[in-house]
């Protein structure tokens, strides 16, 4: 496995080399959707245990300066509360619905993200947001689209799934 001083931290360089390599990450994924589930699961959280263990996302925070989660209502009631407002406010004043009906912040970085790269409302953030990057979840084979999307946002992917290609390709 790579050590620390390769994982990639520069948000353009991550997307330039994610970019690069589209096509292996093509083949690599379709290979991925034929694996039994249970030993892609145990693989891929393996490689997420190791690479989050070596990895400080506040050192990177770009998957909060890039994308937008999915909010749900129960997130928008657990942020409302920590913020002592009505959900509706917390509507109104920070989110938008997109195409697929979907609640998100309309534009990035999120707007609870500080220049320090801390959440303001860390323990109120959205179950996405808890989730991320998504690697550690069972059932892979049916997030996958989630995991190749993830590969120029975020160092940690990256680094998986540059040891899926090892692997698999």
């Amino acid at each position: 496995m790579e050590n620390m001083e390769e994982l990639v931290f520069d948000p353009e360089s991550l997307k330039q080399r994610a970019a690069g390599e589209k096509k292996q990450h093509q083949l690599l994924f379709k290979k991925l959707q034929k694996i039994r589930p249970s030993i892609l699961d145990k693989r891929i959280t393996s490689l997420h245990d190791y690479y989050m263990g070596q990895m400080n996302c506040l050192d990177c925070g770009n998957c909060c300066k890039s994308i937008s989660p999915a909010i749900n209502d129960k997130d928008i009631d657990r942020i409302a509360k920590y913020l002592k407002k009505k959900p509706s406010k917390i509507v109104e004043q920070y989110l938008q619905m997109d195409e697929e009906g979907d609640y998100i912040f309309p534009s990035q970085p999120c707007p609870f993200l500080g220049a320090d790269n801390y959440c303001s409302i860390y323990e109120a953030r959205p179950k996405a947001c808890r989730e991320y990057p998504h690697t550690d979840r069972s059932k892979q084979g049916k997030i996958l689209n989630i995991t190749y999307n993830n590969i120029a946002v975020c160092p940690v992917v990256y680094d998986i799934v540059q040891e899926l290609k090892k692997e698999f390709l």
